[in-house]
């Protein structure tokens, strides 16, 4: 309720710069139609232009969300996405695993898994195009679109898991390429005969040809992104030629034995399969499922249609290949659509050919038991060779690259703080050095493994996880209809992402229940972590779940009726006004122990006349009192006015705070005394002690202390005793519960909770100004006892013990007595009733005075001695009872209705709230409780 800081406002300055901006964009025109038609050759062919002048070098456009100019982009559709997804997607499946799939499964499973993979990877890319043309995309490919779509935490546990799954697959893809040199090279290989022993065989002789090439992939990923753009071109021309290859041998070669791998320990011997050419006879026995044993595997594990899709799957993961480079891509939300959905059809018409010629050509014996069956049945037998070198290295170094893009974006987004400052600092040239060489690292610990089905499913399932997360965003945003999710990319809707969702989240259990349980427990734990622990949690990225709960609470708030508002679910709505959260951190506490789950707001009233104010002066503090809800860690949510007065500032909040039914039913305000302010956020033993919020910048122009306290002397009060009572009138016109709160900078709750100091909450439902034999069970004694037992259920509060004290005398003494023992059973409210001798003397005292403490109107009004005498015999024997009592609830009299004007109204004001100030002098945390309206039930 302080003045506001009024500042000065640069309104000249902005002008000034947009105008610059202006001029400077009206001189770069000509130089931007340049630089768009350079752009346009150079995304033709996938290849970097230099520019003629040194001026033109970091100037650049926007257009369509996608920056164009950036010296590091340097990559085109084709080579940036075509050719790394579909190397991605042929890697070692493609050469090694067909004849295992199709032998195993048959070919209409085959081809049914085939059409399931495709659905979910369809699906998935379209939730990728999605979101890739929704806006720029940086580098960090899929987790830079799922983090900055579902937030840090979510987009960092998905963003780790899916860097692990790179660094799994390039691993996976090395293995393949080493199995596939000692098929060849090694002990008994096929271009060394039998006998013959180029290559020397064993774990880590395997390990150490696994190493080397994983060096190789290295020296690549150093040079850059440019060279594997080079070379991953480059390399899938050889794959085109080698597959053709083996498609024209289908036709052209004649029958013939092939003869099995020594290395195959489930068929001893010379035993052959039968490469019979194109035969229907050979084609009806491939056509269902024959599932036999992984001779790969030490002890021949059994296959079925789990671990064949996991082995199939894995195969064809890299849709993301070309998303991971989205750092290095000119135009990344044309390319990233545009490359891998062409990439994915490609890939998808070669693995169907291959499956239908391979079921109609070879016998089961041959499929299930010599992997390498491609070879021997070539027209020219090295094609297979290259084609297995090629197109696993490539995977595996596309892998490598994805992996170190990921780990770089993590870094630069400080998910994990200066754990991983090092890999962000580590850039040279726009290529991650110091990220290449960790995953590179990762890469050579995996490869100890060294079982190439082992590492499938691991890698199946963690694609998976991430596939998952990029369809979930997409689904949430479709969802939340947030207007400026606008993708350029036509064929996505919410049945796609749904589909791909549910496709991926199924496919997960089907291939291993385990690993897709382990992943998605991981992922969970690591958001949690980064929930609590990661400096990026607090990054205004936008988060999908901020959308979803807009929407669906601006739905569920529609659908939420005053009308049907019943008191047997009636809650407490709590608007509590605070002049200074310094000064009130108890009191905001022990209210959000009192909401019971219902709405909770902080009011506070700038004093000022708003039309005189260059600007809002609540806009800037909005965020420092949400920061000061955050330390407190209570519910609530903030409301801030400006008006000429505290008074006429209340009315606001109490019309404007909440929305729909959902809206403040109780007004809770602070005592109107001359108690010193308390700073708990500096004082030794306080709970709330901070520095948090001091050197905080609070004008546009000044720093200090936020919501610096001064002593009473010092600082200006708003409020008068006259409007602090009006102010109580007005809650009660508006038909509002109140509660007024004094000496809550006593309450300690830690004394409360642990030292069993405090054993009682007390509750007096008798209005001690004027007391009556129903004031007991009339609606602000309802309303009271309901409040004590809500504070007596929360933790904290559940072990004292909930008293209410009655002051009765004669034969009314037990009658109401046993009525509110019933009332109290009815209500199911726990607690014990006390009556407190020494009543009649005090009533005498009362009597004396004409029965009430007040007059009931103005005229004739004289303070009475008989009157404070009787009110400082109540504060004592309600002290001597409250000894250990941790809070009060007493029955707040009705204010003194004055007419406007009047004489004598300042004085009667004046009165009432000194007499309340008497009654309540010494006593523990107390609050005056005063009810409008039903707030128990007795029916079921």
């Amino acid at each position: 309720m302080l003045a506001p800081d009024i500042g000065s406002t640069n309104a000249d300055a902005e002008s000034s710069v947009e105008s610059g901006t202006n001029s400077r964009s009206r001189e770069k025109a000509p130089l931007l139609s340049k630089r768009r038609f350079f752009s346009g050759l150079q995304n033709m062919f996938g290849v970097s232009a230099a520019t003629s002048t040194a001026n033109n070098a970091g100037e650049g456009y926007v257009e369509f969300g996608v920056i164009n100019s950036d010296p590091g982009r340097t990559l085109g559709t084709f080579a940036g996405v075509f050719s790394p997804v579909a190397l991605s997607m042929f890697s070692a499946l493609l050469f090694l695993r067909v004849g295992f799939i199709v032998g195993n499964a048959g070919l209409l499973m085959t081809l049914l898994q085939f059409a399931i993979a495709y659905k979910i990877l369809v699906f998935t890319v379209a939730s990728v195009c999605a979101i890739s043309t929704n806006g720029a995309v940086e580098g960090g490919g899929a987790y830079f679109m799922i983090s900055r779509t579902l937030g840090p935490e979510f987009g960092g546990s998905i963003g780790t898991l899916f860097f692990f799954a790179n660094v799994v697959s390039s691993a996976l893809y090395i293995t393949g390429c080493t199995e596939g040199i000692m098929q060849n090279f090694g002990p008994s290989g096929y271009f060394v005969g039998e006998g013959g022993d180029l290559l020397p065989d064993g774990k880590w002789w395997r390990f150490l040809y696994c190493t080397i090439l994983n060096i190789l992939n290295l020296g690549v990923c150093l040079i850059g992104a440019g060279m594997f753009a080079k070379t991953s071109a480059l390399i899938l021309a050889v794959v085109c030629v080698c597959i053709l290859s083996t498609v024209v041998s289908f036709f052209v070669k004649d029958a013939m034995q092939v003869a099995l791998p020594d290395s195959n320990h489930l068929v001893p011997g010379n035993t052959t399969g039968t490469f019979t050419g194109l035969n229907l006879n050979t084609l009806n026995n491939n056509t269902w499922p024959n599932y036999g044993r992984d001779y790969t595997t030490s002890d021949g594990v059994l296959t079925q249609f789990a671990s064949v899709f996991g082995v199939l799957f894995s195969g064809v993961t890299g849709i993301m290949a070309g998303a991971n480079m989205s750092g290095e891509l000119k135009e990344p939300a044309r390319s990233i659509p545009t490359g891998t959905l062409s990439a994915v059809a490609f890939t998808f018409v070669v693995y169907l050919s291959l499956a239908v010629l391979t079921a109609a050509s070879c016998d089961t014996i041959l499929l299930q038991n010599n992997y390498l069956f491609m070879m021997p049945i070539n027209v020219w037998p090295p094609f297979v060779v290259i084609g297995i070198l090629t197109a696993t290295f490539s995977a595996s170094l596309s892998n490598l690259i994805g992996s170190s893009r990921v780990l770089e974006a993590l870094a630069k987004d400080n998910v994990f703080g200066s754990v991983l400052k090092f890999v962000s600092r580590g850039v040279w040239g726009n290529n991650p050095i110091v990220a290449v060489l960790l995953s590179w690292l990762l890469v050579e610990g995996i490869l100890l493994i060294g079982s190439l089905n082992l590492i499938a499913q691991i890698n199946s399932v963690l694609f998976l996880l991430s596939y998952l997360a990029t369809n979930m965003a997409c689904l949430g945003l479709e969802l939340a209809s947030a207007p400026n999710f606008r993708p350029s990319f036509k064929w996505f809707t919410w049945h796609t992402a749904l589909i791909g969702l549910l496709g991926t989240l199924v496919m997960m259990f089907v291939i291993n229940p385990i690993y897709a349980s382990s992943s998605i427990l991981m992922c969970l734990l690591l958001f949690i972590m980064l929930h609590f622990f990661s400096p990026s949690r607090d990054a205004h990225w936008g988060s999908i779940s901020q959308a979803l709960i807009f929407h669906q609470v601006r739905k569920y708030l529609l659908m939420l009726d005053s009308r049907k508002d019943h008191v047997k679910f009636w809650r407490p709505q709590m608007l509590l006004l605070v002049n200074n959260p310094r000064a009130a951190c108890p009191l905001i506490h022990f209210i959000n122990d009192l909401k019971k789950g219902g709405l909770y707001v902080l009011g506070h009233v700038k004093v000022g006349d708003f039309s005189t104010l260059d600007s809002d002066p609540t806009l800037e503090e909005v965020s420092h009192w949400l920061s000061i809800v955050d330390h407190l860690k209570v519910k609530a949510f903030i409301e801030l006015t400006v008006a000429p007065s505290v008074r006429e500032g209340l009315q606001h909040l109490i019309r404007i705070s909440g929305m729909g039914a959902m809206k403040p039913n109780t007004i809770v305000l602070g005592f109107y005394d001359e108690q010193e302010p308390v700073d708990f956020f500096e004082r030794t033993q306080s709970r709330y002690k901070t520095r948090d919020f001091d050197n905080v910048s609070v004008s546009s122009s000044t720093s200090g202390k936020l919501f610096e306290l001064r002593t009473r002397e010092h600082a200006p009060r708003f409020i008068d005793q006259q409007q602090y009572v009006g102010m109580i009138n007005d809650v009660l016109k508006l038909k509002k519960n109140l509660c007024i709160c004094r000496h809550f900078h006593k309450l300690d709750k830690i004394a409360v909770t642990k030292t069993g100091q405090f054993k009682h909450i007390d509750v007096w439902p008798i209005n001690l100004f004027n007391p009556d034999d129903d004031d007991a069970f009339d609606t602000s004694s309802l309303f009271m006892l309901q409040l004590a037992c809500i504070l007596n259920m929360v933790p904290g509060w559940k072990h004292l013990t909930l008293r209410v004290f009655l002051l009765e005398s004669g034969n009314q003494r037990r009658r109401n007595e046993h009525r509110l023992r019933q009332l109290l059973q009815q209500l199911r409210i726990s607690a014990s009733i006390y009556q407190v001798d020494g009543w009649v003397e005090k009533l005498q005292l009362l009597q004396r005075n004409g029965g009430s403490v007040l007059p009931s109107a103005v005229d004739n009004f004289s303070t009475k001695q008989e009157s404070q005498d009787y009110i400082k015999s109540v504060n004592g024997m309600i002290k001597q009872n409250s000894l250990q009592s941790a809070a009060l609830f007493l029955y707040l009299p009705s204010p003194p209705a004055v007419a406007p004007g009047h004489a004598e109204s300042s004085a009667l004001q004046q009165e009432y709230l000194q007499l309340l100030t008497k009654l309540t002098n010494d006593l523990p945390p107390t609050v005056f409780v005063y009810g409008v309206s039903a707030v128990t039930s007795t029916t079921l």
